[in-house]
């Protein structure tokens, strides 16, 4: 049980409780903190509150978070798309709907689940027992490359370079809207959203460093596809940072907003390069992954269209 305490200042004077802790709370989304109230886990100066009880100034407010009930990740007999393997490592090609790793919601089917009966116990222990071997990862709808460490002193020296910038990974994305300049660099700070907690948000609040590279590869009426290439490694980032340019990625269901092309079934967003040293050897290595069906089909309708 995790205990977190909170004093509200003058600024959370009469603000509801559960809106409050929502604001206080990066880690929670706001039908979370309710299910906490409603449980009980939540005092304010050592009594039991309603979740919509008003704050006053200097109010002392406890959240008790219980530990999570993790699902046990298992091995499963499916297919993955191996680009390159050895004794200290591999590259996977993730096809898009896939998962990285078992959560509530997704316990089996994911990355993690196929790695467990390809590899046994050939995976580094350092993410724990649900993130075996994950050094980076990308998300559900996102497709493309990832390195997996089979052992700790890999994934040791993997971290090392993601943490130093020398770690290279580029994605294609078709993005809503014509880009007006060739190329450029976002360099916005990352952080949860102050409302929404399960999306992130371009804010100086608890953020962090992001920076992304564009250049531009076609232009199309009403879509622009791009090359992006991570200079840190944020959640959502490129997402992120291109809805905050009012260039969403295509197809992005949570950073969208109107623009969201249903069709797409997901962002059209794809880790198609990654280079990076050799932990053991010292020798650079570079893969790239070819556009896959449901990208290079958007990009022929859209090269149609323009004909």
């Amino acid at each position: 049980m995790e205990c977190k305490t909170f004093s509200v200042g003058e600024d959370g004077a009469g603000m509801r409780l559960d809106k409050f802790l929502a604001e206080q709370d990066g880690c929670l989304t706001r039908s979370a903190i309710v299910r906490l109230i409603e449980e009980q886990r939540v005092t304010v100066n050592g009594k039991v509150p309603s979740k919509n009880s008003r704050l006053k100034a200097a109010d002392t407010v406890v959240l008790s978070v219980p530990e999570p009930i993790l699902p046990e990740a298992r091995p499963e007999n499916i297919p993955l798309d191996i680009v390159y393997e050895d004794s200290d490592l591999l590259v996977v090609n993730k096809p898009r709907g896939m998962v990285v790793h078992p959560a509530a919601g997704n316990p089996d089917g994911t990355l993690v689940n196929a790695l467990l009966y390809h590899c046994g116990d050939s995976l580094s222990g350092i993410n724990g027992v649900l993130r075996p071997g994950i050094v980076h990862r990308i998300d559900k709808d996102t497709s493309g490359l990832l390195i997996v460490a089979k052992n700790d002193f890999a994934h040791q020296h993997l971290a090392e370079q993601i943490k130093a910038h020398s770690f290279t990974r580029k994605y294609q994305a078709v993005v809503c809207g014509r880009l007006k300049d060739d190329s450029g660099t976002i360099n916005a700070p990352i952080g949860r959203h102050p409302i929404e907690r399960k999306k992130m948000a371009v804010t100086l609040k608890n953020s962090r460093e992001a920076i992304t590279h564009y250049r531009v590869l076609e232009r199309f009426r009403d879509y622009t596809h791009v090359e992006l290439t991570l200079e840190t490694g944020r959640t959502h980032q490129i997402r992120v940072h291109m809805a905050s340019l009012g260039h969403p990625v295509a197809g992005d269901p949570v950073y969208g907003g109107k623009k969201y092309l249903v069709s797409l079934g997901g962002q059209c967003l794809h880790a198609y390069y990654i280079a990076f040293v050799h932990p053991r050897t010292g020798e650079t290595l570079t893969f790239s992954a070819p556009l896959p069906p449901y990208f290079t089909d958007f990009l022929h309708k859209l090269q149609s269209h323009e004909s």
